[in-house]
């Protein structure tokens, strides 16, 4: 919105009087001071109306306004290499990979303290938590938009963090409602034609410890999900957005975050890969959720909400083993992000 405090005067602000009674040349405006302000004027409303006419039906997501005139575009080229969408790509699989390549040094850092220093076992699974979620993901993520220029209010505006509204609640659970049938699906369908699955190493640590799965649950709220989400939604999803429709930058960021997952199963190639399938769904509501609200909270409760769920079958499937065995195979087998 043009500012015109510093307008040129119109006719209304002329002196009334006799031109004899003129003060003199000095209080008339300067010509060279008019011109520059229509042509400001001008180049406002030529911009507008080129903006409005080849504007595309769904256009990508715009974060200018959060960045400094001098912040950094990612290449060489400046602000039109960041909306190429093949620059876009490449910034998003390499900081969605890196997390987890920062997740496995971390972990073993903490693997060579506790055989130093014998932390012991809760206190190694909070200092993993802390160093593979807070620095590895959400470190990363913040990293990142700080490098390209964001101060403290731009990242929250990049990401979108706000309190979630009773609709976005509604969203969470309706969300998780579709996540817990689709994989329920998957899962049968999976089983009746017996194909191999993963296990996922947080839940053989739940299954052989189960006093620690309360802390896996809160930690799903309070560290998962958050942290996960901050990166592959927030800045993944988010960079691809900028040069990519949505549909495009959903799928490609929900691929990515379930392929990493990789680094967290065991079993053999083929029972990795047809879990990553299975996780692909849920991350796909996931990128849709936070499309849709444009709410990174939304997504990071929707996210620990499943992943609490499942510790809590797990939990259950421990406490009563007998009754729920098969129950048991059906929650590991769910189990993955």
């Amino acid at each position: 919105m043009t500012d015109r405090s510093d307008d040129p005067p119109g006719p209304s602000d002329e002196s009334t009087g006799p031109s004899d009674e003129s003060t003199g040349p000095s209080d008339e405006p300067e010509p060279d001071d008019e011109f520059v302000w229509s042509d400001a004027v001008e180049d406002d409303r030529s911009a507008a109306a080129v903006s409005a006419d080849d504007a595309p039906a769904e256009e990508p997501r715009d974060v200018s306004a959060g960045l400094p005139d001098d912040a950094s575009a990612e290449t060489p080229g400046g602000a039109d290499d960041r909306g190429r969408p093949i620059v876009a790509l490449a910034v998003a699989v390499a900081l969605g990979l890196l997390g987890p390549l920062i997740a496995l040094a971390g972990g073993i850092g903490v693997f060579a303290l506790d055989a130093v220093f014998e932390l012991g076992f809760i206190a190694n699974i909070l200092l993993t938590l802390f160093v593979g979620q807070y620095v590895a993901f959400a470190g990363l993520a913040v990293a990142y938009l700080a490098w390209r220029g964001f101060d403290r209010s731009g990242i929250v505006s990049y990401l979108g963090v706000r309190w979630p509204s009773l609709t976005e609640v509604g969203i969470v659970i309706g969300g998780w409602v579709v996540i817990l049938v689709s994989v329920m699906g998957i899962s049968f369908v999976i089983q009746l034609i017996g194909v191999e699955t993963a296990a996922n190493q947080s839940a053989e640590v739940a299954l052989a410890n189960p006093a620690v799965i309360p802390l896996f649950i809160a930690a799903s709220f309070l560290v998962i999900g958050p942290c996960e989400e901050i990166l592959y939604r927030g800045v993944v999803q988010g960079r691809l957005r900028e040069s990519m429709s949505a549909a495009p930058a959903i799928v490609i960021a929900s691929a990515v975050f379930a392929f990493v997952h990789v680094m967290a199963l065991t079993g053999g190639i083929t029972g990795r890969l047809t879990t990553v399938a299975i996780l692909f769904f849920p991350s796909l509501v996931f990128g849709i959720v936070y499309e849709y609200t444009e709410n990174i909270v939304v997504p990071s409760l929707l996210h620990g909400l499943h992943n609490a769920v499942i510790f809590t079958l797990l939990y259950i499937s421990v406490v009563y083993a007998d009754e729920f065995e098969e129950f048991a195979e059906m929650s590991t087998l769910l189990f993955g992000i």
